[in-house]
């Protein structure tokens, strides 16, 4: 028998707003984790990013929260780590918010502070927060943390990997009162354990999706190419792919790639830490709504990055080990879709992408290409394993192609 938001304890009238926004049945992170976050239980819900885990923390929360009852002191903290995150969390549970008339707002750095103050002088009863904005606004006095009464960690690995870590357990040292934890995260293994283990009261744990289950999920390409070449590869895949994200490992490599692919005529954007925010969230926007086809990002910047219709994920450059692949990859192949992960190869980085390989259990060949092989108008339907002629090297004579 399905499960319905229904039969697991939602209110109506959160149903109603769920089934107007045409989302009528709970992904399985949610059919596990709401009925004990509407209990009051203390949840650890282990999934990927994308797999639903902002309605498996918000529907409770929302259904739970109380207002607040001071200017300041909000009752409930979403935590999460980059600007990014807080803005679409905001964005999924705001309509949600307004059918149970409880204020929301979302603090990060980055942008004015003066907007985020008034919110909070307003009477704020959702804050959705990066810890950086919040510590600043609790320092500041005009934050309090002593009348939450739920907190959510969304992404708690990825501010472990971040960094955030001291932030998090001084804001989670601010909050005196009895109150119910929510963790959300890829893994539940290191220093989020201690986490759990610290800050979690005999907390409940919920598991969905396996790594070897998310790399199934995928279609895989590794593709050996040439270093002059390799923009023009990217441009290639991207043209008939729809929505494509392309990671480097560095920002001016960001900005430069950018450039490049824009030259081949494809129109392209860029997200990395040295953008001014407004800059970063007219990009978000535009690749969100369709307008910019191809977003380049660093790791840093794309963490958190939760973007529907994913069509293709582009290693520009290799990914630092099969943990950081799987990060990076999971931005495509979400909510049950098949998506498509495409590794660009130089010649001096074929051990440590083998090794990758290796971990992931992926026996794929390294093929080489170039940005003429018509194989790349459609990497779905071409079979790495099939012995198809290549496309010469741009320029070459038939001499030197044979």
């Amino acid at each position: 028998m399905t499960t319905t938001f229904e039969g697991l304890g939602v209110a109506p009238e959160l149903v109603q707003t769920l089934t107007r926004l045409d989302i009528k049945e709970p992904f399985p992170i949610q059919a596990l984790t709401i009925v004990d976050g509407l209990a009051g239980r203390d949840v650890c819900g282990k999934a990927k990013t994308g797999s639903g885990k902002t309605l498996a923390f918000g529907l409770p929360l929302l259904q739970r929260c109380h207002r607040a009852s001071k200017p300041g002191a909000p009752t409930s903290l979403v935590l999460v780590p980059t600007r990014e995150l807080a803005r679409q969390v905001g964005d999924v549970l705001s309509p949600l918010a307004q059918t149970v008339d409880r204020r929301l707002a979302v603090l990060y750095g980055g942008t004015g502070v003066d907007r985020q103050v008034r919110s909070l002088q307003r009477g704020l009863d959702v804050a959705v927060a990066t810890p950086g904005r919040l510590i600043d606004l609790v320092q500041r006095g005009v934050a309090h943390l002593d009348a939450v009464e739920i907190v959510v960690l969304d992404e708690a690995d990825r501010m472990v990997d971040m960094g955030f870590l001291p932030q998090v357990e001084w804001l989670l040292r601010q909050i005196t009162g009895r109150h119910q934890t929510m963790l959300f995260s890829a893994t539940l293994d290191g220093a989020v354990d201690a986490l759990i283990r610290h800050h979690l009261s005999d907390p409940v744990r919920h598991e969905v999706a396996s790594k070897s289950a998310t790399v199934r999920a995928m279609v895989h390409r590794f593709l050996a190419v040439h270093l002059m070449d390799k923009p023009k590869v990217v441009a290639a895949i991207s043209r008939p792919a729809g929505r494509t994200l392309v990671f480097t490992r560095t920002k001016r490599g960001a900005d430069r790639l950018t450039q490049q692919i824009r030259q081949e005529g494809v129109r392209a954007g860029v997200i990395h830490g040295d953008l001014r925010q407004v800059a970063r969230e007219k990009t978000l926007s535009d690749f969100v709504a369709g307008r910019l086809p191809v977003l380049v990002a660093t790791d840093v910047a794309a963490r958190g990055l939760d973007v529907a219709g994913i069509d293709v994920v582009i290693h520009y450059d290799p990914p630092e080990d099969h943990k950081a692949y799987l990060h990076r990859s999971g931005r495509t192949a979400r909510a049950g879709e098949i998506g498509m992960v495409v590794t660009l190869v130089l010649w001096n980085q074929m051990v440590e992408v083998e090794r990758i390989q290796q971990r992931l259990g992926l026996d794929q060949p390294i093929v080489e290409v170039f940005s003429n092989d018509p194989r790349l108008a459609d990497l779905h339907a071409w079979d790495p394993g099939a012995s198809e002629p290549q496309a010469s090297a741009p320029g070459a004579t038939p001499a030197e192609s044979a």
